[in-house]
C-alpha cells in the first residue's frame, strides 16, 4: 500500500474517531458505550418458526455442543456462544432454520408489525434478514416485495429467501429512489444505506470514516427513497424508517425535512427493552419535536449493535384501530393489485400449455417423491421461459407498473423447477429443501463421511441397504443425512452423483467434516 493510501485512510479514520467523539453530547452513557464498543459482539440468531420452534432448535444445537441462552423480549432469538466451531456450519443452518442475526436488527420487523395478508414493501433488503423476517411474520400469505439495486447483494438476498423457503417473498431489482409507482402497500420497511456507523464494533470500536461530500450524498439519497416511499405507502399505511448509524443528520434530519411537507404521523414505540429516545436538537440545529418518538439504541443497550428507528402513519385511510378482527385493513385500501399469473408476462406460452406442464410436474413429484398433493395444493405456480416459481403470493404488483428499464422482476416465490429438456421435470435443491419431510420417496440416505466424499469427487456408488433407492434408479433423488433433506441428486446405473450448486459446496463439505472423527467430529455420523 502506498504512502497516499495509508495517510488518506489515516485522514478518514480520524474524521471517523472526530465525529464519536462529538457524539458524547447524546449518549446516554458514554463510559458504558466505549465499554461495549470494545468488545466482540456475541452471536445471535433467529430461529425460522414456519420450521421448527426456538427450544427445538436450541436443543438440536445444545445435543452438539453449543451453549445457547433465550434472548429477553425477542422469541424467536437465541444467543449463541461456545460451540465446536461456527454456528453456520451446521445442518440446522444449511437447511434454513434460522438466520444469523444481530440482535438489535432483529427489532425491526416486529416494530413495522406485519399481518397475514398485508401487502409489504422492503425497499432496500439485502441481504435478507429483515426481509425474511417479515415474510415469516405473516406466515407465508399476503406478499413481501423484497427490492435491491446491487446484484450482488440481490443474490444474497436470493440465497437466504430460497434457503429459508420463504414462498411469499417477490424479489425486485431496482433503485430504490426511483422504485415503481402505480401499486400501495399496507407497509414499507425504509432500511436506507447509511454510514453504518452502528456496526463499529465489527471495526475495534471505529466507526468507518467518510468526507462531507459522501455526506451530503448519502442524506439526499436517504431523504429521496423515505419520500418514495411514502408515495408507495396506502392512506392510513405504515412505514418504518431504519438505519444502522447513529448520526442526527442521517436520522431525525433527513426525517424532519419530511415531515415539514407530507401528512405523516409519527408513532409511540411501546418498546420494554433499553433505548433512548430520539433527538430534538443537536448542536445548533432542531429536529421535529415529534421525533422524540422515535427509539435510538446504543451497543450498551442490548449488547448488540447500533440502530435508529422511526415508525410513521401515512394519514387518511383505514388504520389497524379501524380495521376490525385481526387489525387488516379492507382490500379496497391497497390499489393497482392483480391476481399472480401463471405465465409471467410476454413468455410466448399458451396458459393451457403451461398448465399440462405443471401438471406433469407436479404428477412427477407425486409419483417419484411421494409428495401429497396436499403439500403441493400449498404452492401456485408460475412459468417464465422453461422453469418455474413457487409461490404463495395473493397477488402483486407489477401490472400497475409502468414498463422500462428502471426495473426487474427476479424471481417470484421459489425457483422451483427445471421443465426445459425431452426429459421428466427436474425440482431444484431449493424446492427439494422445501419440501423436506415431505419428499417419501426417493431419498437417499448418506453419512458424513459418504457426504465428505461425494462432494470432493461428485460421485460415488450409490449405498446400498433399507430406506435407499434401487441400485439401479435412473433420475432425480433427494440427498438427506440425519433424515433430513438437503440437496437434489442424480442416480444412475448404481452411481450417484451431487447437483448442489458450486458455489455452495465448500459450505456443506465444512459441514459434514464436522461430523468426521477428530475434535467435535463423530466417526460415522
Amino acid at each position: 500500500m502506498g504512502r497516499r493510501s495509508r495517510d488518506g485512510r489515516a485522514a478518514r479514520e480520524a474524521r471517523g474517531v472526530e465525529t464519536l467523539e462529538s457524539y458524547r453530547t447524546f449518549i446516554d452513557d458514554w463510559n458504558a458505550f466505549q465499554e461495549a464498543i470494545r468488545r466482540p459482539e456475541p452471536t445471535t440468531l433467529r430461529t425460522n418458526t414456519l420450521r421448527i420452534s426456538r427450544d427445538d432448535l436450541a436443543r438440536r444445537l445444545e445435543d452438539q455442543g453449543f451453549t445457547v441462552l433465550p434472548v429477553p423480549h425477542q422469541p424467536a432469538f437465541l444467543h449463541v456462544s461456545d460451540g465446536p466451531g461456527p454456528v453456520s456450519d451446521t445442518l440446522e443452518h444449511w437447511a434454513g432454520l434460522f438466520y444469523i442475526q444481530q440482535r438489535v436488527t432483529g427489532l425491526a420487523a416486529p416494530l413495522l408489525a406485519p399481518r397475514p395478508g398485508d401487502r409489504v414493501l422492503d425497499l432496500c433488503s439485502a441481504p435478507g434478514g429483515k426481509t425474511t423476517h417479515l415474510a415469516e411474520l405473516m406466515g407465508g400469505t399476503g406478499a413481501v416485495v423484497a427490492a435491491d439495486v446491487n446484484e450482488t447483494r440481490i443474490r444474497a438476498l436470493l440465497g437466504n429467501i430460497y434457503r429459508l423457503g420463504h414462498t411469499n417473498v417477490m424479489t425486485v431489482a431496482g433503485d430504490a429512489r426511483s422504485f415503481p409507482l402505480g401499486a400501495t402497500f399496507d407497509r414499507v420497511m425504509v432500511d436506507v444505506p447509511c454510514s453504518a456507523e452502528g456496526t463499529l464494533r465489527k471495526r475495534g470500536g471505529k466507526i468507518p470514516g467518510h468526507s462531507r461530500k459522501w455526506a451530503r450524498q448519502v442524506t439526499r439519497a436517504q431523504e429521496k427513497i423515505l419520500r418514495r416511499a411514502v408515495g408507495l405507502t396506502r392512506p392510513g399505511g405504515t412505514l418504518l424508517y431504519v438505519t444502522c448509524t447513529f448520526g442526527p443528520h442521517e436520522n431525525e434530519g433527513v426525517l424532519t425535512r419530511v415531515l415539514a411537507d407530507t401528512e405523516l404521523e409519527v408513532e409511540a414505540l411501546d418498546l420494554a427493552l433499553p433505548h433512548a429516545p430520539g433527538l430534538t436538537a443537536y448542536g445548533e440545529e432542531r429536529f421535529d419535536p415529534r421525533l422524540e418518538r422515535a427509539a435510538r439504541f446504543y451497543p450498551h443497550h442490548l449488547d448488540s449493535g447500533g440502530l435508529f428507528i422511526c415508525r410513521l402513519r401515512r394519514a387518511g385511510g383505514d388504520t389497524e384501530e379501524s380495521a376490525g378482527v385481526g387489525g387488516r385493513a379492507p382490500e379496497a385500501s391497497v390499489t393497482g393489485w392483480s391476481p399472480v399469473p401463471g405465465v409471467y408476462p410476454g413468455e410466448d406460452l399458451r396458459g393451457d400449455e403451461a398448465d399440462k406442464d405443471l401438471a406433469r410436474a407436479d404428477a412427477f413429484l407425486e409419483q417419484e417423491f411421494g409428495v401429497e398433493s396436499g403439500t403441493l395444493a400449498r404452492l401456485r405456480w408460475m412459468r417464465r421461459g422453461t422453469n418455474a416459481w413457487g409461490h404463495t403470493l395473493d397477488g402483486w404488483p407489477v401490472d400497475a407498473w409502468e414498463p422500462g428499464g428502471h426495473w426487474r422482476t427476479v424471481a417470484v416465490g421459489l425457483r422451483a423447477l427445471d421443465l426445459g429438456g425431452n426429459g421428466p421435470p427436474r425440482p431444484t435443491n431449493d424446492l427439494v429443501g422445501w419440501l423436506g419431510s415431505a419428499v417419501t420417496r426417493g431419498r437417499v440416505e448418506l453419512n458424513a463421511a459418504e457426504w465428505v466424499r461425494l462432494l470432493g469427487e461428485g460421485r460415488i456408488a450409490a449405498p446400498e441397504g433399507a430406506n435407499q433407492v434401487r441400485a439401479r434408479v435412473i433420475g432425480v433423488v433427494a440427498l438427506c443425512h440425519q433424515g433430513m433433506v438437503l440437496a437434489r441428486g442424480f442416480q444412475r446405473d448404481g452411481v450417484l452423483r451431487h447437483e448442489v450448486p458450486r458455489g455452495r459446496l465448500r459450505w456443506l463439505r465444512n459441514v459434514m467434516e464436522g461430523f468426521l472423527p477428530g475434535p467435535g467430529g463423530e466417526a460415522g455420523a
